[in-house]
């Protein structure tokens, strides 16, 4: 049987040199895109690898990136080699913003790329070249948005404005960020996947939701301070779960990376308590 491309695949690489991040978001007709197409490392640059995939430009490319190739390097020394080249899209972003876009003369129409300032745009089988446009103007267009908003967004806007010829079934996004995930031990900021859903972006949008929630941080000045009446309703609230300190009742909800120290508390987590209260 012959291998199946993976079809119907529209993605965005792109960086946010100030905040020194890096990050894919892809929507495609395929089941779990998200385990093929979209790769980055923190101070290296992304990669996301489409149409008859090859999996190897991610690893590969990140590679070369952290030779110090720029992207337009990295596409033609991975295409050069490759001999499946022709049927093959591709997209880098690098350390410096750089960005290249590939689209073989054989993948499926309509195929293209675009590149600007810190983003590689390129899709196939889409419904024309407005899908590409929209992933393209959008993200310009959202600058103030924190990256991963902006990649999301950017998705939903080329979905809008048409998407892909043969519907929609997975999603996914991975931002990184040098120490910036879990506990500041990780460098993955965000890696959230749709593996088959019929509304793959909505959903995307819908956990990355969940994902704020749990492990973002509310900015230290919006924290309340824990005294008086409020401390009252927080302990009365933690015993009646079961609980003797906010620590140990966040560490069960997964709200740990909210909760430093007892002298305040951040507003989500209150939230989360009443919610668990009522």
């Amino acid at each position: 049987m012959a291998r199946q491309p993976l079809v119907a695949t529209y993605s965005i690489v792109g960086c946010d040199l100030e905040a020194r991040q890096w990050g894919v978001a892809v929507q495609s007709k395929f089941l779990a895109v998200g385990a093929l197409c979209p790769f980055a490392e923190a101070d290296v640059g992304a990669v996301a690898t489409q149409s008859f995939v090859n999996p190897r430009y991610g690893p590969d490319g990140l590679a070369l990136l952290r030779q110090g190739l720029s992207a337009e390097e990295a596409v033609q020394h991975l295409t050069a080699a490759d001999g499946g080249r022709t049927q093959r899209q591709l997209g880098i972003v690098d350390s410096q913003g750089r960005a290249a876009t590939y689209t073989g003369e054989k993948c499926f129409e309509w195929a293209g790329g675009r590149t600007g300032p810190g983003y590689a745009a390129q899709g196939n089988i889409l419904v024309g070249e407005e899908t590409v446009a929209a992933l393209a103007s959008t993200f310009e267009a959202k600058d103030e948005l924190p990256l991963v908003q902006r990649l999301i967004e950017s998705l939903a806007a080329a979905q809008a404005a048409g998407g892909d010829r043969r519907g929609q079934q997975s999603a996914a996004l991975i931002v990184v960020q040098r120490n910036g995930g879990y506990a500041g031990l990780s460098d993955t900021l965000v890696d959230l996947r749709v593996d088959d859903h019929e509304r793959p972006i909505e959903e995307l949008r819908r956990i990355y939701g969940i994902h704020r929630r749990l492990f973002e941080v509310s900015p230290r000045e919006d924290w309340l301070p824990l005294e008086g009446d409020l401390r009252a309703e927080v302990g009365e609230r933690l015993g009646r779960l079961g609980y003797d300190s906010l620590g140990a009742w966040a560490g069960v909800e997964n709200l740990e990376e909210r909760v430093n120290g007892d002298d305040a508390i951040d507003p989500v987590v209150l939230d989360a308590l009443r919610e668990a209260t009522t």
